[in-house]
């Protein structure tokens, strides 16, 4: 507890919130994770229209473009290219 109450030896939410996630993470498999995110994804799609994600899309673009050089942008172009490939092939 490094970031307790030294007086009380309370837990602070940081510290409460990281041990709740890892006892979930416990309890419940990838598909839980993957059906609460489709979950959360539609109630963001009825809740926002186009201009929400355009901009959330422009910001993250900017960021990693901050974030990666070249070399990034080569690596996953690659990685689209031939995975489109595969994909072509089993089509």
């Amino acid at each position: 507890m490094a970031k307790n109450n030294e007086k009380n030896n309370k837990m602070s939410l940081e510290e409460a919130g990281k041990k709740g996630g890892k006892t979930t993470a416990k309890k419940h498999d990838q598909e839980f994770y993957e059906e609460i995110g489709q979950k959360g994804g539609q109630t963001t799609a009825k809740e926002h229209d186009k201009e929400f994600f355009q901009d959330i899309g422009k910001k993250g673009g900017e960021t990693t473009a901050k974030n990666h050089d070249q070399e990034f942008y080569e690596d996953i172009g690659q990685k689209g290219g031939e995975k489109r490939a595969q994909q072509r092939k089993n089509d």
